[in-house]
């Protein structure tokens, strides 16, 4: 009986194509990464041994090699429920789809903002907001490395930023309701930590002054975007001695709260409380009635943040842009003309 000697497996290595090859580690390496100098005999011999062996070349060899990165990160901060965030997966799926189109790979970062970044082999980095890691972002900016923000305007440092327009989306939400006749319009605010939330707010604040609306305190509630949060200022606005007739609220998510909230006191959507969001995530379409909201266009700021790194690994000297794109209000079934 004849009997089969099995090699031991193992991961091969530049040095067994070398040897089979019976050339240098560095010719290798240089057929591998496609420099033109290599001798077309070398170069045959080398892709031979690549065939016989199946030999795969390391991707981080590959960047070392040739100085060039296909990998971009994309920096997100870790709060709880990240997951479960609208905003996160959209910028995730948008990030990641051109990502896939253009051939790059994305390496995913959840950053607690306090430690410095370890993003070994990207060729540069995108932020996913700018909270309380502001020094990650500028020690990016200081070694060099291309960065571009999203979801913030930074408009003190030299870099890249896609922001929305949150001021003009909230106003013209609020515009909105005193079109049909509100006056007396709450906001629930998401975690103002954020320039998004702090901006929706100036929106809100802006709308009632160029009506002459004197703002009152008690029907501004800050919450930190969980649903949560927005249960509890829900409660309040409903307690109140004199309770208004609409509220603009910072998230769609936190305004499907609102609505459950509303129910539960016995109000209907939206004889009782007219309601605005934010956002024009798909649940606003299943709740009580179709929530009216600000649609941000999330996918395309993902977008264009990927094509904005590209241009910008390629050109290092590249002229950096910053971007306010507009928001969209989409009408539908939680508001309706105010009636004494």
């Amino acid at each position: 009986m004849t009997r089969v000697r099995k090699t031991p497996s193992k991961s091969v290595s530049i040095e067994d194509v070398a040897r089979l090859a019976g050339v240098s580690i560095t010719t290798v390496s240089r057929v591998i990464n496609k420099f033109p100098s290599v001798k077309e005999k070398n170069k045959v011999m080398v892709m031979d041994a690549v065939k016989q062996l199946h030999f795969t070349p390391s991707i981080f060899a590959q960047r070392l090699a040739t100085g060039k990165s296909n990998v971009i990160a994309l920096v997100i901060p870790r709060y709880e429920g990240v997951f479960y965030s609208f905003y996160a997966l959209e910028l995730i799926r948008g990030i990641g789809t051109l990502c896939a189109v253009m051939k790059l790979d994305l390496l995913l970062h959840l950053t607690d903002s306090h430690s410095p970044l370890s993003i070994r082999g990207a060729g540069g980095i995108i932020f996913a907001d700018i909270i309380s890691n502001r020094p990650q972002l500028e020690e990016a900016l200081a070694q060099g490395i291309p960065s571009v923000v999203i979801n913030n305007y930074v408009d003190d440092l030299n870099v890249s930023c896609i922001a929305v327009d949150n001021v003009g989306g909230a106003e013209a939400a609020v515009n909105y309701l005193i079109s049909l006749g509100h006056k007396k319009i709450a906001h629930i605010t998401g975690d103002v930590i954020t320039q998004a939330a702090a901006q929706r707010l100036e929106g809100y604040k802006k709308a009632l002054k160029k009506n002459n609306i004197p703002i009152q305190k008690d029907y501004i509630l800050n919450t930190d975007y969980s649903r949560g949060a927005a249960r509890a200022a829900a409660e309040k606005i409903f307690k109140l001695a004199d309770p208004p007739t609409a509220i603009f609220i910072g998230s769609d998510s936190m305004a499907l709260e609102a609505m459950n909230v509303a129910s539960e006191f016995g109000k209907k959507i939206p004889q009782d409380i007219s309601i605005v969001g934010f956002d024009d995530n798909p649940s606003g379409l299943y709740g009580p009635v179709g929530l009216t909201t600000v649609r941000q266009p999330l996918i395309k700021m993902a977008e264009d943040s990927v094509k904005e790194l590209s241009r910008l690994i390629a050109d290092k000297k590249a002229k950096i842009k910053k971007v306010s794109l507009p928001t969209e209000l989409v009408v539908r079934e939680s508001c309706q003309p105010f009636s004494s």
